[in-house]
């Protein structure tokens, strides 16, 4: 089946130039153009808008998503290539997840200190009352 570009980015949510763009930079090679010359996506396009927005939130620059792209269609040469970048950008993620898991601790931490001065009436009330306290703790 065929897609218009405005069907598309309704689909996907992306902007038309957005589009238009992930073509000029070699993102979509395999995209059609109708008699009047206009963008037909495919159903496989789709797909590879997919992977690039996985791609893309995930933290890859354009440049290593094109190296992808073009080593898929350099066909299983590129094999080894592939398995390493997904294995390097698999480590990327599970360090990016890690940190965002230090960060939600201390966001939790943050919660439960609040919800219990909600309670409370007071920030003073439910800090530790030690020396030497982080003076952090009730920022």
């Amino acid at each position: 089946m065929g897609y218009s570009i405005g069907q598309v980015a309704r689909k996907t949510g992306l902007s038309t130039y957005t589009l238009r763009f992930y073509e000029k930079e070699g993102l979509l090679p395999n995209v059609r153009k109708n008699s009047a010359g206009l963008r037909v996506f495919s159903d496989a396009d789709l797909q590879w808008l997919q992977m690039i927005e996985c791609l893309k939130e995930t933290g890859m620059p354009l440049k290593g998503i094109r190296q992808y792209i073009e080593w898929f269609d350099a066909g299983d040469s590129t094999l080894p290539q592939r398995l390493e970048m997904f294995q390097k950008q698999r480590e990327k993620v599970l360090a990016d997840i890690a940190a965002l898991q230090k960060h939600l601790a201390k966001i939790d931490y943050k919660v439960n200190l609040y919800a219990k001065a909600v309670r409370c009436g007071s920030l003073q009330k439910v800090l530790p009352q030690t020396k030497g306290q982080d003076i952090t703790q009730g920022f």
